[in-house]
């Protein structure tokens, strides 16, 4: 009987906190977002030159080592997307 009335009071006296965002949580999102153009910067970046060796390989007959660049490219690129993706996922 004793102990319900001090749980009453005690849970009286205790507020609802309410949320906030933890310091520096704003500057850490920036970054992620300046992170995440920069990753698919360099990925079309990757692939336009790519693109631009395999023509001159081509066009002067030498040998075709541009479609391993482009294909590396386009996985680097599919890996980024799926981290990207997972990561929204994980922050909500």
């Amino acid at each position: 009987m004793i102990l319900a009335a001090l749980h009453d009071t005690v849970l009286a006296e205790v507020g609802n906190p309410t949320p906030e965002p933890p310091p520096l949580a704003d500057k850490l999102l920036q970054m992620g977002r300046y992170f995440t153009w920069l990753v698919q910067l360099s990925g079309v970046t990757a692939i336009t030159y790519g693109g631009g060796r395999f023509a001159w390989e081509k066009w002067n007959g030498g040998g075709l080592q541009s479609p391993k660049m482009i294909a590396s490219a386009m996985a680097g690129g599919a890996v980024a997307t799926s981290a990207g993706t997972i990561m929204n996922a994980v922050i909500g």
